[in-house]
């Protein structure tokens, strides 16, 4: 049995250019496969595939990175970018629906703007790319694997994010349902958990000293944050076509936090 070989697979990462995203590109182009990036900021892309093409130029072959502009709450915009995914790469064959926002406020003074401008991307944006991908691989035949792209925010307290929680743990039953529904077609369904995390999207809480990244680090067992990075050994496990019968599950990488 040959493990942890990405070799010919195609992966495609929403939300890839930069983060858990690019963490999880990173990882899955090391491990042979070639990579789709979807992102909203064309700069960041261009050089977050610029980045993948460098650190694979000695795989014989290199690495074929695309990188698309993809709004995954825009219907239209996500059919039209997975169909050209598909058309310049052939196929896709795992897809990590990881594109998110965050965002803040007190319960009782929530917007319903508010509530729906996270849930537009955090769980409309999944549901979109999902279906996509899933439609592609029933229809080609030859299985695949999906990964949404949770939280720990989905089993936490999340105070003042209960948009950003709630779309998380929304998708762990989504996957759960996906994994019995898409089970008889060879495609494996599972969510992957990250803890505290370093990315663009929480930059305002992470500078060290600050209140809260003393407390969460005081909380981690193994007492640090996570890097994009970190995530990559997961998600080459999840995309690894040889785990058949692996599938409906969480796994959560946070470094203890959940359980200390």
């Amino acid at each position: 049995m040959t493990t942890f070989d990405l070799t010919g697979r195609v992966v495609l990462v929403t939300g890839g250019n930069s983060g858990i995203g690019l963490g999880i590109a990173e990882a899955c182009a090391a491990a042979g496969a070639d990579i789709v990036i979807w992102g909203t900021n064309a700069e960041k892309n261009d050089r977050a595939a610029t980045r993948l093409r460098a650190a694979t130029q000695e795989r014989e072959g290199g690495c074929r990175v695309l990188a698309q502009q993809c709004d995954v709450g825009d219907e239209r915009a996500v059919v039209e970018a997975f169909a050209t995914a598909v058309d310049e790469m052939g196929k896709v064959d795992t897809l990590f629906a990881n594109a998110g926002v965050g965002g803040y406020a007190p319960f009782t003074r929530m917007s319903l703007d508010e509530w729906h401008r996270v849930l537009r991307v955090n769980l409309d944006g999944a549901f979109l790319s999902l279906r996509e991908a899933a439609r592609h691989m029933v229809e080609r035949g030859e299985g695949g694997s999906l990964v949404a792209i949770s939280s720990v925010s989905a089993y936490d307290g999340a105070p003042g994010m209960q948009h950003y929680a709630g779309a998380k743990a929304a998708l762990l039953s989504i996957m759960r349902g996906l994994a019995v529904e898409l089970a008889r077609s060879a495609i494996r369904c599972n969510s992957l958990l990250p803890g505290w995390t370093r990315t663009d999207m929480n930059a305002g809480i992470w500078t060290e000293g600050s209140k809260i990244m003393d407390n969460t680090t005081k909380r981690t067992p193994v007492r640090r944050w996570a890097d994009g990075s970190d995530m990559g050994p997961a998600a080459v496990f999840l995309a690894d076509p040889s785990y058949t019968f692996h599938t409906g599950d969480a796994i959560v990488v946070d470094g203890g936090y959940t359980i200390f």
